[in-house]
């Protein structure tokens, strides 16, 4: 073992030896070629802080006039940056290091720039905007959570500001527009100087003084807008649900900027956006199950593997349930619909843990991000397995959901012409970063060197006596007065933490998704004396821990450094190397001293599913006292390697369900055209009248084939001729063209009965109403396809080819079954109804009182209850 460590470390020194020799090291070499940039941006220094405000903006709103191809925009780079830094110097009393100009330059070059945590990431973004933001094309940059869009917003807003450009905000239920001369009543009182200072810093939370409410489209109109992954994929999805293209609030996908990329990009990519309205009433039936389920003995009715995070039925299992529902076959056809219940059920109950992977809050499930510990709202598991938990738990079961649409934030992301990120965390993932969004990682050097020392794991036999280990490190620094910083993996260990202090007496702070809102203000005071701070494993991403809580207390700051600077303390390892590097990382910002320490067991889910049982023999074999811990760098590596694997199983899998999203994108890229084809020609003379008729004469060619009778039939149908008609009247050949020419004519006189506006309207929300409920039926039949070809692996066939073709087919019925829809609607409908085709997408105004059950006054032929009565 000894030598193994030995020639490990001589490797290493040798590594470095030849990365020096020949430049290896990607910090320095990218720091190489830029630097002649950062020399010229520096040159420009002293003449752009003689300059008036006022000069400085004229000299920023000239570059905006002078651009004018945004591939031109190298060629203003080296004067914006020098711009925005001077700004930035002025507004805040920041400037930019060369590190952050060169992470902004990685950044506008569509990479993702690595900097460490407290190298100053938001400041650093700025330059990028900005310069991107010259080209009037609008520059998305995207935060993990509200809060931090808001502050940046507030904060980033006052540099752009200076510079003449406008700045907006999206929220999860608001927009704002950066406004220096707004202000509401409600904020007054909280805007000390003192305040200012601290909000600034984000020491607090914000001030929302100059964030004036707008409409999303006003927002999304400004120059730079900040918001969160999750609004800005919603917003793109609800676009393309619109009737009006005035409705929609984006204006395109040009650039990007995803802050804590790693964590929007990788963690949250499993997740699918889905947009749903309610469909079936299926609440007794999960209810029914929610008692069944329970009945089941594990390893006995069903087997659980947790590597691959999947339950299943035994054949016990199966005639249990079968008994207890009194069906003589689950998979026959009257109780086949059960088996989907019933499967969901199970997995709510074996796989997801409350406190771990939902929380329960308002009589409401809202689903915890497992990386970052952080509430997903809005966010539902598909498949009804949200419904299982919600039966579970014993709150209102929703009704389950038809999907009107959905997007993978890998596919949504890959829509923008530019996207970059910046995060402290990447070079682990850079495999996946290059294979899914073609992105190249590029570290960049610390503006000072890094002196946080990184202590071996201490890996205990059992849960208990870690916990127990934990404590006392927690007091024997506390009692010094040392700022620490307690990482845990879930909610559940996070109390579990808290009430262990309870009983020790240690006063603590505690973050989870519990009380997510109080983020920043109480990430942002870990750093104070004595201060002990328990957090899930967002730990405050995107807020700086200052020793000393703030800046301008100097004194204590100086006498935690003595101490050892902040101490973090990981009570567990994670399944991804990355969210521990950002643990660790909350310490040691811009040379400041610092440490981090991992406490393990043998116990934990990671050591216990990959391999703990190993080192637990050999602790016994060698008679370790239960007390004594393992302190070696060769355990360490070896948890490193069972996270790597686990990374290695995570990507497999969303790569998987990449492969599958691929394929629906290019259906929903198609089917977004066309719609938005019919957006558009709307607004154009004769636009949808002639995009109608030629739907009308694809669908004649298909049928002029058909017989006498056949077409006898369908023209009947149409009004074309009645019943009584005598073909014999034409002679064969003349019969398919005069019955053409009917129904243009009658096509011309629906047109003629009524506004031309509203021909247009009825055309446009009949073609729309058509879309939206075939690409409805489109979703979902391509869900049922994606379980379906699962099966037929066991035929040696690959599931994802017959998941193509099968889907090319269903795609191609697609717009066939439009036409035919279209055909047969077109003609039959009455013009008082045409004109009101609208349904429930127009505003009720009537004085008379409408029953549940009476039609609904709008003229859409449904009940009241089911449309503007819903």
């Amino acid at each position: 073992m000894v030598k193994s460590v030995i020639k490990c470390g001589i490797f290493n020194k040798m590594t470095s030896f030849f990365t020096k020799i020949f430049g290896g090291d990607p910090a320095r070499r990218f720091h190489k070629e830029q630097q002649g940039v950062l020399d010229a941006i520096n040159q420009l220094e002293p003449e752009f802080q003689n300059l008036t405000d006022i000069s400085l903006r004229e000299k920023s709103l000239k570059l905006k006039k002078q651009l004018k191809n945004p591939k031109d925009t190298d060629e203003i780079l080296v004067p914006a940056f020098a711009l925005i830094r001077e700004a930035s110097r002025r507004v805040l009393k920041q400037r930019h290091f060369d590190t952050q100009l060169l992470g902004g330059i990685a950044l506008h070059q569509g990479k993702i720039s690595e900097m460490r945590t407290g190298e100053g990431k938001t400041l650093a973004a700025t330059a990028p905007a900005y310069l991107n933001a010259l080209t009037g094309r609008g520059v998305h940059i995207v935060t993990v959570n509200d809060y931090l869009a808001k502050r940046d917003a507030v904060w980033m807003g006052q540099i752009y500001y200076a510079l003449g450009l406008s700045v907006g905000c999206i929220a999860h239920d608001a927009a704002y527009i950066y406004d220096p001369n707004y202000q509401p009543e409600e904020s007054k009182e909280a805007t000390t100087d003192k305040d200012k200072e601290r909000d600034t810093l984000g020491a607090f939370k914000v001030v929302y003084a100059y964030l004036r409410p707008v409409s999303r489209k006003e927002a999304y109109n400004a120059d730079i807008t900040y918001g969160t992954n999750n609004e800005f994929g919603f917003d793109y999805l609800r676009d393309n649900l619109v009737y009006e293209l005035s409705e929609r609030s984006q204006r395109g996908h040009y650039f990007a900027i995803v802050d804590e990329v790693d964590s929007i990009l990788i963690d949250e990519a499993r997740t699918p956006l889905i947009i749903t309205v309610p469909e079936m009433e299926s609440s007794d039936h999960y209810r029914l199950f929610s008692k069944i389920v329970p009945q089941l003995v594990r390893e006995v009715d069903y087997n659980v593997d947790e590597k691959l995070r999947a339950v299943t039925l035994t054949e016990e299992g199966i005639h249990k349930v079968e008994d207890i529902l009194k069906l003589g076959n689950l998979y026959d056809p009257e109780g086949f619909r059960y088996l989907h219940y019933l499967e969901e059920s199970l997995k709510a109950w074996v796989l997801f843990k409350r406190d771990k992977d939902y929380v329960v809050k308002d009589g409401e499930v809202l689903i915890v991000d497992e990386f970052t510990g952080r509430l997903l709202h809005g966010r539902r598991y598909s498949g009804g397995l949200h419904q299982a938990i919600e039966a579970k738990e014993g709150v209102r079961v929703q009704n389950e959901n038809r999907i009107l649409a959905s997007i993978t934030f890998q596919n949504y992301f890959r829509l923008y012409e530019k996207l970059s990120g910046m995060t402290g965390t990447a070079l682990t993932s850079s495999e996946e970063f290059d294979k899914v969004y073609g992105l190249d990682v590029v570290s960049i050097s610390t503006n000072k060197p890094m002196i946080r020392k990184d202590l071996a794991d201490l890996v205990y036999k059992t849960e208990e006596i870690k916990w127990k280990a934990i404590i006392e490190d927690i007091k024997k620094r506390h009692e010094l007065g040392q700022p620490i910083l307690v990482g845990t993996i879930s909610i559940e260990k996070n109390e579990k933490l808290a009430a262990l202090l309870n009983r020790e007496g240690i006063n603590y702070s505690i973050l989870n998704a519990k009380n997510h809102e109080q983020e920043g203000a109480v990430i942002a005071q870990a750093g104070r004396l004595g201060a002990v701070t328990v957090a899930t494993n967002m730990a405050g991403r995107g807020v700086d821990i200052i020793l000393g809580g703030n800046p301008f207390i100097s004194e204590e700051a100086e006498k935690i450094k003595e101490l050892g600077g902040l101490h973090v303390v990981g009570t567990e390892r994670h399944d991804a190397r990355r969210i521990d590097n950002q643990l660790r990382g909350r310490s040691g910002r811009q040379g400041d001293p610092g440490s981090s320490q991992f406490f393990v067991s043998l116990e934990d889910d990671l050591m216990r599913i990959f391999g703990g049982e190993r080192l637990k023999n050999m602790m016994t074999s060698l008679n370790y006292p239960e007390e004594m811990p393992i302190q070696s760098r060769l355990i360490s590596r070896s948890i490193e390697s069972a996270q790597s694997k686990v990374e290695g199983f995570h990507f497999d899998a969303r790569k998987h369900t990449l492969e599958y999203d691929d394929v629906l994108n290019k259906h929903r890229s198609l089917f977004y055209r066309r719609r938005d084809e019919v957006l558009e020609l709307a607004k154009i003379t004769n636009g949808l009248e002639n995009l109608g008729w030629k739907t009308i004469e694809r669908v004649l060619s298909q049928i002029r084939i058909l017989g006498d009778e056949e077409l006898k039939k369908i023209f009947i149908r149409l009004g074309v001729i009645d019943e009584k008609y005598d073909l014999g009247k034409l002679p064969a050949e003349d019969r398919f063209n005069f019955f053409s020419e009917q129904l243009l004519n009658k096509y011309q006189k629906i047109k003629s009965a009524i506004s031309e506006e509203s021909f247009v309207f009825s055309l446009r929300m009949l073609m729309l109403k058509i879309f939206d409920a075939l690409w409805t039926e489109h979703l979902e039949n391509m869900e049922y396809l994606r379980e379906s070809v699962m099966i037929r692996a066991y035929g040696q066939h690959d599931p994802l080819v017959e998941y193509k073709s099968s889907g090319h087919q269903l795609f191609q019925d697609f717009f066939n079954r439009f036409d035919s829809i279209f055909f047969d609607t077109v003609f039959t409908i009455q013009k008082p109804v045409m004109a009101m085709s609208v349904g429930p997408s127009q505003k009720i105004s009537n004085d008379k009182k409408v029953g549940r059950n009476d039609p609904c006054p709008c003229g859409s032929g449904k009940k009241y209850k089911k449309c503007h009565g819903r």
